[in-house]
């Protein structure tokens, strides 16, 4: 069997020196309750950029402006739908907008804007997602 090979953006987007995260609803099958940087999956034949703005605003409701690459990272997870294994690489990108403005999907429970010192808290605790470790872990 082939290599399953998946693309993830991620977002880092931070206003009034406060970064926002996404909490993952209860009921997910992976992670839940876990606090997540916004983004998802790049669906076939998208730009990188173009799903990261679609996926920022599904997830928060913010328009954003994407200024440079943060972090990448390799994520492997077993696929919900059909219990394929799948390598992911994940772009994290740096992202600004003009608003603080947030409207969640119902693909989480909560939000918040967090310092850096709460960051590290959430760390400690075990509180985020491994994306989102390994990018305030550096």
């Amino acid at each position: 069997m082939k290599d399953m090979w998946g693309l993830a953006v991620r977002g880092i987007c931070e206003v009034n020196d406060k970064i926002l995260l996404l909490k993952i609803r209860s009921k997910s099958s992976h992670d839940a309750n876990k606090w997540e940087i916004p983004g998802g999956k790049v669906k076939k034949g998208e730009f990188f950029d173009d799903a990261l703005r679609r996926e920022f605003m599904e997830e928060t409701g913010l328009e954003i402006t994407i200024e440079s690459l943060y972090n990448t990272i390799q994520n492997n997870y077993t696929a919900c739908k059909t219990k394929e294994q799948v390598k992911s690489i994940q772009l994290i990108m740096k992202v600004t907008s003009n608003s603080d403005e947030v409207t969640i999907s119902d693909e989480h429970d909560d939000y918040n804007w967090f310092t850096r010192d709460e960051l590290k808290k959430l760390i400690e605790d075990n509180q985020l997602t491994r994306a989102a470790m390994n990018s305030f872990k550096k």
